[in-house]
């Protein structure tokens, strides 16, 4: 399991998830499916990502991340990714 952020650009809008696959979950965001908000916002960078062995640990994280400011997961993102660059083809957590 897995915690992701995805952005539509540099300090962009931004989509915070959890999957179990993260490449299909990509790639649903990439090709404008999986919720009306992926295809309005065009959120197909992926940021960040976090595995978790536990499927409950992964959940957690994701509803502490979604009820954090803007400031503070731009802040996440940017410990690990200053650039914004997008991590899909060099990061895997399936």
């Amino acid at each position: 399991m897995g915690v992701y952020i995805m952005a539509s650009g540099w300090n962009g809008t931004l989509y915070t998830g959890v999957t179990n696959s993260l490449s299909r979950r990509v790639g649903e965001h990439r090709e404008g499916r999986g919720s009306e908000f992926v295809e309005k916002y065009g959120v197909i960078h992926l940021v960040y990502a976090e595995a978790f062995d536990r499927p409950d640990e992964a959940i957690a994280q994701e509803k502490r991340i979604k009820r954090w400011r803007r400031e503070r997961k731009i802040a996440l993102i940017e410990k690990g990714n200053p650039t914004w660059r997008d991590l899909y083809d060099t990061i895997h957590l399936d």
